[in-house]
C-alpha cells in the first residue's frame, strides 16, 4: 500500500489485472486485450502523481482501459485507412496488368531526418503530435509543420 492507504499501481495490477483483460477482450478482442490493458498501465507509470489522487481504483481503471480500446480502435481505423490508400496507389492504371511501383525508401529519403522521424511516428507508431512534441523535445505546432511539409513533398513526387 502506498503512504495515503491507496493500493500501489503495482498491486492494482495484481488485484485486476484478470478482470481488465476481461473487459479488454469485450471492446478490442482477445488479440489485443492484454496490450490494452499493459498500455493502460504504462500511462499511469508516466503520472503516477495522480494515480495518488484516486478515490475509486478499480473504477478509474475501468475508465483508462476503456479510453485506452478506444485509442486502438481509432489506431487500427487509421491504419487500416492507410493500407486501403496503399492498394489503391499500387493497383493497376489504365487497364495495365502491371501495378504501379512505389519506392518508399526512396521518397523517405527526400524528406529532412525530422520530416522522416515525425512522418515515423505518427503513421506507423500511431503517436499523436503532442507525443511527437515531447519525445523529439520541439513544439506541437513544429510537429504539424513537418508533417505537412512532409505530406506535401510526398504527395507531390507521387503525383
Amino acid at each position: 500500500m502506498s503512504g495515503n492507504g491507496q493500493l500501489t499501481l503495482r498491486e492494482a495490477y495484481e488485484k485486476w489485472a484478470d478482470e481488465l483483460v476481461r473487459f479488454a477482450t469485450v471492446l478490442v478482442g482477445p488479440g489485443d486485450a492484454a496490450d490494452v490493458v499493459a498500455d493502460a498501465f504504462v500511462g499511469l507509470l508516466d503520472d503516477e502523481r495522480s494515480w495518488g489522487d484516486v478515490d475509486r481504483p478499480r473504477s478509474y481503471l475501468f475508465g483508462v482501459v476503456a479510453n485506452r480500446s478506444k485509442m486502438r480502435h481509432r489506431a487500427v481505423g487509421r491504419r487500416r485507412r492507410r493500407e486501403e490508400r496503399y492498394e489503391r496507389v499500387t493497383a493497376p492504371m489504365g487497364g495495365s496488368r502491371e501495378p504501379v511501383v512505389v519506392d518508399a525508401h526512396r521518397l523517405l529519403d527526400g524528406l529532412s531526418q525530422q520530416q522522416r522521424a515525425v512522418v515515423y511516428l505518427a503513421y506507423w507508431e500511431d503517436w499523436t503530435a503532442a507525443d511527437i512534441a515531447t519525445h523529439l523535445g520541439v513544439s506541437d505546432g513544429t510537429v504539424r509543420k513537418q508533417l505537412a511539409r512532409a505530406r506535401a513533398a510526398l504527395r507531390e513526387e507521387l503525383s
